[in-house]
């Protein structure tokens, strides 16, 4: 019989936010498993597959939990509440809700995440996050409550003047400031860069990290990451369809005679 097998759950996640070091994940809303892997192969420390924003179905999702677990990714699900059970009996190594508003709010989604004993996920051993059955019982739930990480988002000026209590919450694992929504619900459309949102961004990332918690936010760049990060941001997310999308309008761009060099395939 062969005993090395690899347990569908990647149960590194919760370590590694709690590491102190700077992590770089990526946000993919493309249903596609291959982006997955290559994303995995690019050397971010974790994936965000975003099923609030994207247009992968939970067949699809699942799917992609496997081309992460093939290549060695930890996959989070970007989720709305009521597929947290869901994508976590698929073996996501955890999910991220947004909009939550108060550290009320985050107790209760600990509860939704956590099996008996510190919540009240419900409890099957036949889904692939326990192996179908390979790996069931009380070893699962200890894998599942030790190993699954919740981050919560933060994205109106409500939730950012709670944001000490919210990253306090015991089982809350990261705190994720969402610039977009935040600048939206403060009348500033999508100028997430302006000073009077970036002030309540501030706000919220010191806040966070002073409760000693890891605090998250869009990094698109290594200024983003700079400004952020000393304010006590460390853990980055960019956005693949931005990536991609930057990269096809610089291919498309006429190349100059003077620096084409005929080379194969060309």
């Amino acid at each position: 019989m062969n005993t090395d097998i690899r347990h569908p759950l990647d149960d590194r996640l919760p370590a590694l936010l709690r590491s102190g070091r700077t992590l770089r994940a990526i946000f993919n809303s493309l249903p596609s498993p291959a982006i997955v892997e290559m994303c995995a192969y690019a050397g971010f420390d974790f994936i965000l597959i975003d099923n609030e924003h994207g247009s992968a179905d939970l067949g699809i999702t699942e799917h992609m939990l496997r081309a992460a677990r093939a290549s060695g990714i930890p996959p989070v699900v970007r989720c709305l509440r009521q597929d947290i059970a869901r994508v976590l009996d698929m073996g996501a190594s955890g999910v991220q809700i947004p909009m939550v508003q108060s550290a009320e709010e985050a107790r209760e989604l600990v509860q939704q995440v956590r099996y008996p004993g510190t919540g009240r996920r419900g409890s099957a051993f036949s889904p692939r996050a326990a192996g179908y059955g390979a790996f069931p019982g009380a070893e699962h739930t200890r894998r599942s409550n030790a190993g699954v990480a919740l981050i919560v988002m933060i994205e109106t000026e409500e939730a950012v003047a709670q944001a000490a209590e919210i990253a306090a919450v015991e089982g809350v694992d990261a705190v994720f400031v969402g610039p977009n929504d935040l600048s939206h619900s403060m009348g500033f459309g999508s100028d997430w860069k302006a000073p009077e949102v970036d002030a309540v961004i501030e706000r919220a990332l010191r806040a966070i990290s002073g409760a000693g918690q890891c605090a998250g936010i869009i990094g698109m760049n290594g200024a983003d990451e700079a400004r952020y990060g000393a304010w006590g941001a460390r853990f980055f997310a960019t956005v693949a369809s931005s990536v991609i999308t930057h990269a096809l309008r610089q291919a498309a761009q006429p190349v100059p005679a003077a620096a084409r060099t005929g080379g194969p395939g060309y």
